[in-house]
């Protein structure tokens, strides 16, 4: 990552509209180690120089592809590593998609299970009373996707 505007100081405020990132989850970054703590001036308030925008976006880039904080972890000391192989961040990547590819497989699962139970409404009793509605009945007997629950 390069660094920009150097010597330029930023409020928690400030950062947090420059980066969209919001003034909680950086404190919470901040709290698990994820960013540098910040400086603090007399009163207290948190101060944040110019790299750490630029940290801030690229941790809520990698949440917005929907890196877990361990990922994100591992990404954030990627980048900032020459010694380190790009393998390893082909790694994570790969395992992320993975994981993406089995909950869209999920997804559409259920997205056929309330399909029918749509269907099936509306053929059989859709304006009647609620109480004996097909869909109600539907996923009282039956799991939204094979093996997944409340309790599974």
């Amino acid at each position: 990552m390069k660094n920009s505007e150097p010597g330029v100081e930023l409020t928690i405020g400030a950062i947090a509209e420059r980066t969209g990132c919001t003034v909680p989850t950086i404190r919470y970054y901040e709290e698990i180690g994820l960013i540098p703590p910040a400086k603090r001036r007399p009163s207290g308030h948190r101060v944040y120089q110019a790299d750490s925008e630029e940290l801030l976006t690229f941790i809520r880039h990698c949440r917005d592809f929907g890196f877990a904080i361990e990922q994100v972890r591992e990404l954030v000391s990627l980048s900032k590593s020459n010694d380190r192989d790009c393998f390893e961040t082909l790694e994570i990547a790969q395992t992320h998609l993975a994981a993406v590819r089995a909950k869209l497989a999920e997804l559409r699962t259920l997205e056929l299970s309330l399909a029918r139970f749509v269907r099936s409404c509306s053929e059989m009793c859709a304006g009647g009373p609620a109480a004996q509605c097909s869909i109600l009945k539907d996923v009282a007997t039956q799991p939204a996707t094979a093996g997944k629950g409340c309790c599974g």
